[in-house]
């Protein structure tokens, strides 16, 4: 018991190394500025979507309500990881306190938690348009869909609180380097000198539990709509059901290939350059993917968008009455 004390109190002092990525530096300094830019771009592009659907009337509906969220969550995931990232390819390797790893540990857990649960609530939100439209306004009015949005940055904080209390508990032998570029699961059992299946165990069961448990719910959605427009009478109107769920599968199966892959298995696997490289796509690239999609094949937010860029040109190409009924169609999958 004493020594294990020992262990725990000599992580807490020394910290943690963070190997990052291995290469010369100039190797190294172009890696930097890449991954500048993308996290600049990042941020420029969720703040634009946040700006969009706060300030702009007609995208106060669930759909882009549930889209501002995600974005916010985006925004603040890639900065729990992408400024380790940075100063690693700076000063590498990255020295990060016992506190500060736990601590980044939490948050990237908590919203890539919270993601899985928004995306299956937007896929949720997709189903109720789509294959019970008249029931729409009633179903996800502004108290569901905020409960619905609660839940999910809750829930996300719970299952995170559960995982790192599990995790900060455990000693660590040294010596303390993680070959990560951030503190994130299996690199730190990796480290710890403790028995560790309890903790695996926990892992595992919550790594399912939100994992797929969110994936069978958005499943479970299109499918329901797959049958809904399948019976549709005319296939343009199933076309265009359709053309409101592409851009959120898009963004889902990107997200959910890469995480399934990395976390829906025992935590205590070691940690490899494929292992980084795929971490890289869901706390950086997704990220900086998403906001372009569903941008681009959303015409109230492209509408949004160039309204802000230049009011004066689209007030004078406001659309006639009936452009506006059928736009109202769209927003709600109908």
């Amino acid at each position: 018991m004493e020594r294990a004390l020992e262990l725990a109190n000599r992580s807490s002092s020394q910290g943690f190394v963070l190997l990052g990525f291995s290469a010369n530096q100039g190797i190294r300094d172009v890696l930097f500025l890449v991954f500048l830019s993308l996290y600049l771009l990042v941020l420029l592009e969720n703040a634009l979507v946040v700006y969009l659907v706060f300030s702009h009337r007609e995208l106060r509906k669930p759909m882009y309500f549930f889209l501002g969220n995600l974005s916010c969550l985006e925004t603040c995931y890639v900065s729990v990881t992408m400024p380790t990232l940075l100063r690693g390819l700076r000063s590498s390797p990255c020295h990060v306190s016992f506190t500060a790893c736990i601590a980044q540990l939490f948050f990237f857990v908590s919203f890539i938690s919270t993601k899985c649960s928004l995306l299956a609530t937007m896929a949720y939100d997709r189903y109720v348009a789509i294959c019970h439209p008249l029931h729409y306004p009633l179903l996800m009015r502004p108290q569901v869909c905020r409960g619905l949005a609660l839940s999910s940055w809750l829930g996300g904080l719970l299952v995170s609180a559960l995982k790192t209390t599990c995790i900060a508990n455990l000693s660590y032998c040294g010596p303390n380097v993680l070959n990560h570029f951030f503190c994130d699961v299996s690199p730190l059992l990796n480290l710890s000198c403790t028995h560790v299946a309890l903790v695996d165990l926990v892992d595992f069961i919550s790594a399912l539990a939100v994992l797929w448990g969110s994936l069978l719910v958005a499943i479970a959605s299109y499918v329901a709509i797959g049958r809904t427009v399948i019976c549709m009478p005319s296939a343009a109107a199933g076309r265009k059901a359709l053309s409101t769920c592409a851009s959120h599968l898009v963004v889902m199966g990107c997200f959910y290939s890469v995480v399934l892959f990395t976390y829906s298995r025992p935590g205590h696997v070691k940690a490899t350059d494929l292992y980084k490289a795929l971490s890289v796509i869901y706390t950086a690239v997704t990220p900086a993917c998403s906001p372009v999609v569903y941008c681009l094949r959303n015409h109230a937010v492209r509408t949004a968008l160039q309204e802000t860029l230049n009011p004066h040109r689209v007030s004078q190409e406001m659309p006639p009455p009936t452009a506006s009924l059928k736009l109202k169609g769209e927003i709600y999958g109908i």
